[in-house]
């Protein structure tokens, strides 16, 4: 019996620890009870198999990345065991007091019996102070040592904190059962009331993006008590509060944060005294009525709501296939009348059945809204709120290409206009700008080919620059036509432009905004890599300023890009006509990021996929020269005088633009030695049928049987559908070896799990299962470079990831070229840096299939 060892250590005639039974019923329930023993330590319990698997953490959990605590694993204990709070007796086993210190639930990542019995165990912790993923691993015994020693690490994502942050154990030490302290609880004293009574805290799911905003819907309430306003006739409308520019997230137990959305910011009046049409209205930030432009859905979920009259606050958002609020999508269905992917984010509530509720404390107001939206309909979702390290949170979103944080003090009432109790804090510079004029397009007629920006500055409209990406075809023909009508000969600019800058120009009335993503300022004061989002109609053109943070300059971004020699022709040429991604985008997009890409794609053999119309047009392999070729391209031959393509700085990558490349292919094996590769590369590529956490599970898969022979292993997305896992190779054996050895692995795991795995190429035999692509790793085989993006709709991106990373994500597009610069500008650990550093040499092929016997 599993709980044999633990009834056997106990007098349950002396001491009120539960006997306990073993639950035939599977649960996740998960918890850590703070134990002053002869030592103070922290137990942390896991349920599996009916009972709680137990480990002794000597000096507690530790919210640091990669920090080790030893944990002792004992006994099983009860599932009783995980409500006990108390004192067990002195000269009994374990005596001292024990505090209820955590509790929630565990997720394991893959199979939790498979991991627990290889002496790894990976999970996410969702509880009232330890959330996040986490990793047990069994360390080996020594000799004659009879502990089972296992140790608990902190994995790096949203949860974990920098060294030096406060230490959880200090900051947050008493119980979550009855809000005591060990010596509270040792005195017999009476229970507090529960920690979190007055300050709920709301449990993050695992994230998903701009998911990870969502929370699921709590238990319905009869009735939502709203006693605390002050009674008041529902208003017309509210101006609404803004949040001040900051160039980091505030830290602090005073703020809550929550994801930024990429929407329009829209405030629901519900009023069902009225008649007709008018009981639900949208209203923009300005009080305008929007309610006829998202369609009956949205309106009837909102007046099912169980409420007489009720303003909220919120963001209506477009989500990509990722999760992520998107605005060029939300201007697309906008366009084109399409009504059913739009989402409600509800994040704060003014007023309820006849009260006025600014004057309560954020806190309030919003457990009050999550209690209303319960029983919501899909279209209306509750925006999750987490009380962690603001800085913490924001390189969390940033590295899954959200757009940013909303950081707002927990307590503070209403307070509409803009100020610094509502702070933003951005992983991309983003801004609403005027458009002051446009030049036509090279590449296709009565279309825009930039537009010309500007901001105010004491009510005079100065030039910032130019906007020439991120325009689809069918949009760059609509503006065009919508800006010719208001054209006009005099520049609307204060300041005279120069010849260069007048160059094409057609000059336009001051009345359209638009929204533009931008990789920084110039010395000048212009935007640097810019793109184009959308129009803003909610907001008037003579508001918009140049929006910097309040600390000043901090989070203005160096002109540090590398600039290439090479000249686009036709810049604002298309290359993916439904992101509006041009050449020119292209070029800025390789300029931004040429430090990270450079490694992989500088002196090695090329193979390239061009599109020189787009991704619509005619598209081929290019392995050789051709005519015209520009001349940053390089040519040098091979020992049997096949032609090789290589390129060695930046002007090459922007002549691969120039020339249409959209993917670029390299050899697994430099140029100065290509006989001997210095990489390996398994392609996962998955079947119908084959969800995301199949595709992790694979790649973990691979991944722990390389580190079975000492070889170091690296994923990435692919950009597509799947995932690529990488072997940085001391160049040292041929591709000979090279390619047998991979063919060997991908056997050995298609043998060992045939339902999920296979390793030939055969389409008709991958439904519901995983390809495992090893014919890459053969002499001219290539595979997509890290960092490149897809000639595939969606402008997915080749991205490096760290292996924690992989929950967070659904699927191998994740990442595209839009969001790719922000995600890298962002990261505190580059998860590639150590590379090429990490190399080894390949071992030997052993022969043989199955397990036991894996390559």
């Amino acid at each position: 019996m599993a709980l044999e060892v633990y009834r056997r250590k106990r007098d349950f005639t002396r001491t009120q620890e539960p006997e306990g039974s073993e639950s035939a019923s599977a649960g996740h329930a998960y918890l850590i009870q703070k134990h002053a023993a002869r030592r103070l330590h922290y137990d942390l319990r896991l349920e599996m198999d009916g009972v709680l698997k137990s480990w002794a953490v000597t000096k507690g959990p530790s919210l640091v990345p990669g920090e080790k605590r030893l944990a002792v694993h004992v006994e099983d204990h009860p599932l009783d065991y995980g409500s006990f709070e108390g004192t067990i007796p002195k000269g009994e086993y374990g005596g001292g007091t024990v505090m209820l210190w955590d509790t929630g639930s565990w997720e394991p990542v893959g199979d939790p019996a498979r991991g627990y019995n290889k002496g790894h165990l990976e999970f996410a912790l969702h509880g009232e102070k330890l959330n996040g993923r986490w990793h047990l691993v069994r360390m080996g015994k020594r000799r004659g040592e009879k502990a089972d020693n296992w140790l608990l690490i902190k994995a790096e994502d949203a949860a974990a904190r920098p060294e030096g942050a406060p230490d959880i154990l200090e900051e947050r030490p008493d119980s979550v059962k009855t809000g005591r302290s060990l010596d509270a609880i040792a005195k017999g004293e009476a229970p507090a009331d529960p920690p979190g009574a007055a300050e709920p805290k709301a449990k993050p799911r695992k994230p998903s993006h701009a998911r990870i905003a969502s929370k699921p819907k709590a238990a319905p309430h009869a009735k939502i008590t709203v006693a605390a306003g002050s009674p008041a006739p529902p208003p017309a409308f509210v101006e609404p509060q803004l949040a001040t520019l900051v160039a980091k997230a505030p830290v602090g137990k005073s703020w809550i944060h929550e994801i930024k959305f990429d929407g329009y910011r829209l405030q629901a009046r519900i009023d069902k005294s009225a008649k007709g049409k008018g009981r639900v209205k949208l209203l923009t930030r300005s009080g305008l009525d929007w309610s006829p432009r998202f369609g009956p859905a949205l309106v009837a979920a909102l007046e099912a709501l169980p409420v007489k009259d009720a303003l909220i606050d919120g963001e209506l958002v477009v989500e990509n296939s990722a999760g992520v609020s998107n605005f060029s999508l939300l201007q697309k269905d906008l366009a084109e009348g399409r009504t059913d992917r739009f989402v409600y984010y509800a994040f704060d509530l003014l007023h309820l059945d006849g009260r006025d509720l600014t004057g309560d404390p954020l806190r309030r107001r919003k457990e009050m809204l999550e209690q209303l939206l319960a029983e919501a309909g899909d279209g209306l979702r509750y925006s999750e709120h987490l009380a962690e390290d603001g800085d913490a949170m924001l390189r969390h979103a940033c590295r899954l290409s959200l757009e940013g944080l909303v950081s707002k003090r927990a307590d503070a009432p209403y307070r509409p206009g803009r100020g610094k109790e509502w702070v933003k804090s951005k992983c991309a510079f983003r801004q609403e700008f005027v458009i002051g004029g446009f030049t036509p397009s090279t590449a296709q007629k009565n279309a825009i080919g930039s537009l010309v920006l500007g901001v105010h500055e004491a009510s005079k409209l100065v030039p910032v620059g130019r906007v020439g990406t991120g325009f689809s075809r069918d949009l760059a023909r609509d503006l065009h036509a919508r800006l010719a009508k208001i054209s006009r000969d005099r520049s609307p600019f204060a300041q005279k432009l120069t010849a260069e800058e007048r160059r094409g120009l057609t000059f336009v009335v001051p009345e359209l905004v638009a929204e533009v993503e931008f990789r920084g300022w110039t010395g000048d004061q212009h935007l640097r890599h810019a793109a184009f989002r959308g129009l803003r109609e909610d907001k008037p053109a003579r508001e918009i300023v140049r929006e910097t943070p309040v600390e000043g300059e901090a989070m203005a971004a160096k002109s540090d890009a590398p600039r290439s020699r090479v000249k686009l022709t036709h810049p604002d040429r298309i290359y993916w006509p439904a992101e509006g991604i041009t050449k020119q985008g292209l070029a800025d997009y390789y300029a931004e990021i040429w430090r990270f890409i450079a490694p992989f794609v500088v002196a090695r053999p090329l193979a390239l996929l061009r599109c020189p119309d787009g991704i619509e047009g005619q598209a081929f392999f290019q392995k050789h020269s051709w005519r015209g070729m520009n001349k940053a391209i390089k040519v040098s031959k091979d020992k049997d005088g096949e032609e090789l393509l290589h390129i060695d700085d930046l002007d090459g990558l922007i002549a691969l633009v120039q020339s249409g490349a959209l993917e670029i292919h390299p050899w697994g094996a430099p140029l100065i030695d290509i006989e001997r590769p210095d990489q390996l590369i398994f392609d996962l590529d998955p079947g119908e049928a084959v969800g995301w956490d199949g595709v992790a599970a694979g790649a973990r898969e691979i991944r722990a049987r390389l580190e079975a022979q000492g070889l170091p292993a690296f994923v990435k997305t692919s950009g597509g559908k799947g995932l690529h896992v990488v072997v940085p190779l001391e160049p040292k054996a041929t591709w000979e070896t090279a390619k047998p050895f991979a063919k060997a692995l991908a056997d050995a795991l298609a043998a060992d799990d045939p339902d999920r795995y296979i390793a030939v190429a055969t389409k008709a035999r991958r439904k519901g299962r995983i390809f495992i692509d090893y014919l890459r790793n053969g002499r001219g085989a290539t595979a997509v470079a890290a960092y490149c993006p897809r000639a595939r709709p969606g402008a997915g991106v080749s991205m490096p990831v760290a292996w924690d990373e992989l929950d967070a994500l659904t699927g191998g597009a994740q990442f595209t070229l839009a969001e790719a610069p922000a995600r890298l500008a962002n990261l505190d650990i580059d998860p590639w840096a150590d590379f090429r550093a990490a190399a080894v040499p390949l071992p030997e092929v052993r022969a043989g299939k199955g397990r036991g016997r894996k390559a």
